[in-house]
């Protein structure tokens, strides 16, 4: 083997073991991303960021006023603008919204450029969560009870194809930060 080829292997083993440098956390709204997010971000030592938040500080208003002001179709346009175009750091863990990786290539664009995971509840657990924050979430505001779980249960059937693009489909009722390292890392 030459020196040449010798570099090469000792390269490729070295990052194929490398960190991801970004991790993008993504589910359905309530399932944990920006929690998970923050605590896993500390545990490696990344920066953590949440894209909800970047879109509500580059607009200058809430989600939930920007989709009363001009609707779903320029809310998803613009969240996934936001993907693309924000400047991540070398590492960081990134919450997205919940339906981001449903429109357009964000889910695509994602897996091109990071590590995605996928933090799977099931609908009565989410609506359990959420029963709470419907005034902060505009898809859910008149649903109640069975009707929740109802409208949870047909949105996770149609993200499902896309949520589970994911390099990691975790589940997400006694997930820590450690296991998702442990996941993270091949354990």
């Amino acid at each position: 083997m030459s020196v040449e080829e010798n570099k090469l292997s000792v390269n490729n083993s070295k990052l194929a073991g490398e960190a991801p440098g970004l991790i993008f956390l993504v589910g359905f709204m309530g399932c944990g991303k920006t929690t998970l997010g923050r605590k896993l971000s500390s545990r490696l030592g990344y920066q953590f960021m949440d894209l909800d938040h970047i879109l509500e500080a580059k607009e200058g208003m809430t989600i939930a006023e920007y989709f009363k002001k001009f609707g779903e179709e320029a809310f998803r346009k613009l969240e996934s603008e936001v993907l693309k175009q924000t400047v991540y750091p070398e590492h960081a863990v990134i919450s997205t919204g919940g339906g981001l990786p449903c429109f357009f290539d964000n889910m695509d664009w994602m897996n091109a450029h990071g590590k995605t995971i996928y933090i799977k509840l099931s609908p009565k657990t989410l609506a359990e969560r959420l029963e709470n924050e419907k005034g902060e979430r505009p898809l859910l505001r008149e649903k109640r009870g069975e009707a929740l779980i109802a409208f949870i249960a047909d949105k996770l059937i149609e993200r499902d194809v896309f949520y589970n693009k994911a390099a990691i489909v975790a589940d997400g009722l006694s997930l820590t930060a450690g296991k998702v390292e442990g996941l993270l890392n091949g354990v």
